[in-house]
């Protein structure tokens, strides 16, 4: 389809294409012909621009409305912009500064470099973005760490070869002692080190039980409790929820209420976030969204590695009338900061 539509549009069809996207994601007001002559510099008249609008309305990349004589995107406007017309290092030396800035902010835990770029990316394109951390349950345990807090109280710390941190507390029915705690250090870690999370499961139980003089009052609930926080849904987190307000599409109730409905359900967000594929910056327009709840909004996934370690994933939602350009440049530039390239 893409071939066919590239055989559609010639060299100044695919300018004026770009100028009406352009103009109208800055002013949010269905361009004309004299506006992308002034404002644009298309080296021809006004007659040629109309009709040539004309032909683009035909093949669907332009919508008319009712109150204008101007022409808006529509859906495949917008994605045919995106696929071939769009600048992607639509970045300022400013923003360069800030989002480097931003990013040398020392952090303790993956999650939080996470936020950074969630936050930073919200900061610059004025969009609302929602982020998640990596999958826990695909990342290899690098290292499992037993403190004991009291007789009957022990501390678990789990590290994953991407970073990631957690904690929990297990508590016991009966006493358990320092020499106890060294013995599970070593045949926990002897049996899981650089092994998928996923890994704790009946057998391992069955081989620790087997391997390990100690009751099982003791040994269960550790596993009970390990497997419990390791499976524990990632949060999400929320950056700049406020910016869309700004925005002249969420003057409309319906449109605002909607919006507030996605971000209030979390299992949608999550959804959305874990769409697409790895490594890729992904965009749905409209009606790709697979979620009808998303229908009246484009969305623009990211999911970021840092030297091949999933770190998360950032999700940009806005109006269908998204500044692509700045959206996507920010990303690719963030990628690169996360990634040591310059």
């Amino acid at each position: 389809m893409l071939k066919e539509v590239k055989n559609l549009l010639d060299e100044r069809k695919k300018k004026v294409l770009q100028a009406i996207v352009e103009e109208y994601i800055n002013t949010a007001e269905p361009v004309s012909s004299n506006a992308l002559t002034k404002s644009h510099g298309l080296e021809c008249s006004s007659a040629t621009i109309r009709n040539e609008m004309s032909e683009l309305e035909k093949s669907g990349f332009l919508d008319k409305t009712h109150t204008s004589s101007g022409r808006i995107p529509s859906a495949k406007g917008y994605r045919y912009y995106v696929d071939e017309l769009l600048n992607d290092n639509d970045i300022s030396l400013e923003e360069v500064k800030y989002i480097s800035s931003k990013l040398e902010t020392k952090v303790n835990e993956i999650e939080d470099l996470t936020k950074i770029a969630a936050n930073t990316i919200s900061e610059v394109t004025h969009y609302t973005t929602v982020s998640i951390g990596p999958k826990t349950m695909t990342q290899l345990i690098e290292e499992i760490k037993f403190v004991l807090l009291g007789t009957r109280m022990m501390m678990a710390v789990i590290l994953t070869d991407s970073g990631l941190v957690k904690e929990t507390i297990i508590k016991f029915d009966e006493d358990v002692n320092e020499k106890q705690v060294e013995t599970m250090n070593y045949m926990f870690n002897n049996k899981l080190k650089n092994q998928p999370i996923d890994t704790i499961d009946r057998p391992l139980e069955e081989y620790l039980y087997d391997e390990m003089t100690y009751s099982v009052n003791v040994i269960k609930p550790i596993i009970e409790q390990i497997k419990r926080v390791l499976e524990e849904d990632n949060k999400i987190y929320l950056e700049g929820t406020n910016k869309s307000f700004d925005l002249p599409e969420f003057n409309s109730l319906e449109v605002a209420k909607n919006f507030v409905n996605i971000l209030d359900t979390k299992e949608l967000v999550a959804d959305m976030l874990n769409s697409g594929f790895a490594e890729d910056i992904n965009v749905y327009i409209g009606e790709e969204n697979e979620k009808q709840e998303l229908k009246d909004f484009s969305v623009v996934t990211f999911k970021h590695k840092v030297k091949g370690k999933d770190i998360g994933t950032i999700g940009i939602i806005g109006p269908k009338r998204m500044d692509y350009s700045k959206v996507i440049s920010v990303m690719k530039y963030i990628n690169k900061k996360l990634n040591g390239e310059n």
